[in-house]
């Protein structure tokens, strides 16, 4: 998941180099969706690993 958020951040950067403002706007907010989306679940498998190993 977190390299398809840096995939929509590299867009939105190329989107914006070239002038497309909606596109890069898009493509940023997935990308900030997906990396927040990874945070949370990789917070969730952190916690459960250690109550496995506790």
């Amino acid at each position: 998941m977190l390299s398809w958020a840096l995939f929509f951040l590299v867009v939105a950067v190329l989107a914006a180099i070239f002038g497309f403002g909606g596109i890069a706007g898009a493509a940023a907010s997935i990308a900030q969706i997906l990396f927040f989306v990874f945070l949370v679940l990789f917070v969730v498998a952190l916690l459960m690993g250690r109550r496995v190993l506790s």
